[in-house]
């Protein structure tokens, strides 16, 4: 079924006009979908490379670049293709040919240390009230790792004069600034009407009082500071300050209503809640604020005293269910999928609070209960040392010993002193990558993760020790300090000596699920027969399709929507733990990926924009 322009409006006002990519996640919305059919499941094995852009991000050289991670998506406006590279240059491409238009530096110093080397993506806005052709009337505006919000002019890269101080505003004022490095912004601002809103992204379990996780609206035009909303007023009570909980994924919006959609992360620090009893509201949320004036509408929880790691790292998806609801749909690490009203936050499909396992950690006191959705679970959420897997008869039965000799009492089972079996773990369910809604044919698509984690709280008059065992053993987990509680954290994923994941297969998964229902569809491996740790996310199309790359190969893959069978791949000059998009110009349609690779991740680097058409 296609839509006239004026349909399109009326009936689906958030997703892409046909040919454009205005958002990161397509439209303001975040729905990922291109309704372009050029390419289908009949022509798609013609499609060849157009062009190829690189970007020279990773020169000169610096240690930062073992953190470095190509996440962007790039957006088509003003007849342009704006991207941002890890080090926050924004490059404007033309969308035919990939020829650089401008480039834009804004000196990022690479001798210092940030928590992410990455940037997800920019975004556009043009100032109604200017006029034709003056500078600055469109603007480009990106968000740093070192946190500056910086506004561009759209034709020419310059900053904008008379927006903030010479173009930029400094993010790390009234935010508690504690590390320089830990506090920055790696995801695209969102614009409604004339106000710039952005979270931030925050180094974990560094202390209780990290820096707050405020997010924050500034005049589109002069940079001034509009609004802020504290997602945990309640932590300037606590001894010490709570922090965090702070936006650092991307925040959808719906202009008409006057809303945003913020997803917000948890409490500081993670895996220790004793300092912050409670539920602590609205960590681990999705919050529906006033774009206007930063008013609180409503708030769901998806984690309550989160203890896990659990933050929303998806953007909120927002689609209409049932074909005229205005709804929110949710996707989670946990592997739970929400559908909510969009005005009012009230499920649609049901959602009951069950009892859950209670912590044994002096000082620690766990919600009772947690929300589960009627609808099933993206991914398995129960593993036991009989589930063990394992390539060899040895790792089998290292894996299986592992497990047993964890807590295991199910899904939300709090961090323990002994060892902590945590399923999915914090890189699990659906990440950053968030999903992607084809409104035809009425299915939400995600990339999903499957691995086990253990989780170790450690006395802080031990530490030191556990540290040095683990350097002469070792191993090569993380520690967290959660300075100013009584305990430090340990966290490692359960990979055999064989470093493959203790779980079954398969390890990585595209799944699709239908909207009405919330009920799997189907379920694909992604990134080979075994899966795939994937961060990335997919795209639907009109023609049926969902593209996306992800895993820690380096092919670009397509799916038929309705069934999830593999129709397509090609290999990329690297990995691409980037969510691709779709475009038309000149009459073709064409398909766009950034492939740079991820650091932690461990996958192939390198600079490559690469778009795709047909001949």
């Amino acid at each position: 079924m296609r839509y006239s322009p004026l349909i399109l409006v009326l009936t689906f006002p958030l997703f892409a006009q046909e040919g454009g990519w205005t958002h990161y996640g397509a439209d303001a919305g975040g729905s990922r979908y291109a309704p372009l059919k050029q390419i289908d499941r009949g022509n798609i094995g013609n499609l060849k490379v157009a062009w190829t852009y690189h970007t020279g991000a990773m020169l000169p050289e610096s240690e930062l670049n073992k953190k470095y991670a190509f996440e962007a998506t790039p957006i088509l406006a003003n007849g342009m293709l704006y991207l941002s590279t890890p080090f926050n240059h924004v490059i404007a491409l033309d969308p035919a040919s990939g020829v650089e238009k401008w480039k834009y530096d804004p000196g990022v110093k690479r001798d210092q240390e940030y928590s992410e080397v990455t940037s997800r993506g920019v975004a556009a806005w043009t100032d109604g009230k200017a006029a034709a052709g003056a500078a600055c009337r469109s603007r480009i505006f990106i968000g740093t790792i070192d946190a500056r919000l910086i506004a561009l002019d759209a034709a020419t890269g310059r900053p904008c004069a008379n927006f903030g101080s010479a173009g930029q505003v400094d993010l790390t004022r009234d935010v508690g600034l504690r590390d320089r490095g830990d506090y920055q912004v790696t995801s695209p601002p969102t614009v409604v009407g004339d106000v710039v809103i952005l979270g931030s992204s925050i180094g974990d379990n560094r202390a209780a009082d990290v820096e707050r996780g405020v997010v924050r609206a500034f005049d589109a035009r002069t940079g001034a500071l509009r609004w802020t909303w504290d997602p945990i007023p309640w932590s300037k009570q606590n001894t010490p300050r709570t922090g965090a909980a702070n936006a650092w994924s991307v925040i959808s919006a719906d202009p008409a209503r006057d809303l945003i959609f913020v997803p917000t992360g948890s409490a500081s620090p993670d895996f220790y809640g004793g300092q912050r009893p409670g539920n602590n509201a609205h960590a681990n949320s999705v919050a529906a604020l006033r774009a206007s004036t930063g008013e609180l509408v409503w708030a769901f929880q998806v984690a309550h005293h989160d203890l896990w790691d659990y933050d929303v790292a998806s953007q909120p998806s927002l689609f209409l269910f049932d074909g005229k609801i205005p709804a929110v749909a949710v996707t989670t690490k946990i592997g739970h999928l929400f559908l909510l009203n969009r005005e009012t936050g009230k499920p649609l499909l049901p959602v009951e609070e069950r009892p859950v396992p209670k912590s044994r950690v002096p000082g620690e006191e766990v919600s009772p209960t947690q929300p589960f959705p009627s609808n099933p679970p993206l991914v398995p959420q129960s593993l036991t040392a009989d589930d063990a897997f394992g390539a060899t008869f040895e790792d089998k039965k290292w894996c299986r010993d592992k497990i047993a000799s964890l807590r295991n009492d199910g899904l939300f089972t709090p961090p323990s002193l002994e060892g902590t079996l945590a399923f999915p773990g914090n890189v699990g369910g659906v990440n950053w990558g968030s999903a992607a809604i084809d409104p035809e044919r009425g299915i939400l698509v995600a990339n999903t993760d499957r691995l086990a984690f253990m989780i170790k709280l450690i006395p802080r008059d031990k530490l030191a020790e556990e540290r040095d065992t683990a350097r002469k053993n070792r191993v090569a987990g993380e520690f967290g300090r959660q300075t100013g509680t009584p305990y430090a954290v340990y966290r490692e994923p359960l990979l055999s000596p064989s470093r493959l994941p203790c779980n079954q297969p398969p390890w990585g998964a595209l799944v699709g699920v239908d909207l009405r229902t919330g009920k799997k569809l189907w379920e694909a491996p992604l990134g080979g027969t075994m899966g795939s740790l994937n961060l990335g996310g997919p795209m639907a199309t009109g023609g049926g399709l969902i593209f996306t790359a992800a895993a820690m190969d380096t092919y670009l893959r397509a799916f038929e929507t309705a069934t999830g069978r593999e129709v397509w791949k090609t290999e990329l000059p690297a990995s691409a733990q980037a969510t691709p998009m779709s475009y038309s110009v000149g009459g073709k349609q064409f398909i766009v990926i950034c492939a740079g690779g991820h650091g932690k991740l461990g996958t192939k680097q390198g600079d490559s924009v690469v778009a795709f058409t047909l001949p």
